[in-house]
């Protein structure tokens, strides 16, 4: 796992984690890749991975009922989504759909799961690192709302 090893100790999410981190996470880890308009996952599906985006752009959708998808947010080269594989009960809370062909890493959650509940130190590290993530996400879904439900 060299390779992944490599690209993850290189990629922002995991500059401040120890390089021992990477490499032990990267176990985890494989290529995929999403032609235009492809879904990543699906609102309510098992979450099952977390993504790093190598080049493309995937757009983090929210559906309602009887409306199209509301785009909550676009993600680029160097984003990470998928945090939903870290809380119970690892079930997706919204759509991710390829804007446009699409490389990733993805890390494999049981994998990820496993790893960390036998070393705590790596799970704080890993942690440390996605709760900005979540915060930040939260905090585009409220501004998202606002901007819909907002106006009168």
């Amino acid at each position: 796992m060299e390779g992944f090893d490599k690209l993850m100790r290189e990629h922002h999410f995991f500059r401040n984690m120890a390089k021992e981190s990477c490499r032990i996470l990267s176990g985890c880890a494989k290529n995929e890749r999403f032609d235009a308009d492809a879904c990543i996952i699906r609102e309510g599906d098992p979450a099952d991975k977390f993504y790093l985006i190598r080049d493309g752009a995937v757009a983090l959708e929210l559906h309602m009922p009887g409306k199209n998808p509301i785009i909550l947010e676009t993600l680029h080269t160097g984003d990470i989504f998928g945090w939903s594989w870290i809380v119970s009960p690892y079930k997706w809370s919204y759509d991710a759909r390829a804007v446009k062909p699409t490389r990733l890493i993805s890390l494999e959650a049981k994998c990820l799961r496993k790893k960390i509940k036998k070393n705590h130190t790596l799970g704080f590290d890993l942690y440390s690192q996605f709760i900005p993530v979540m915060g930040k996400r939260l905090n585009a879904t409220r501004l998202q709302m606002i901007d819909i439900y907002g106006k009168s």
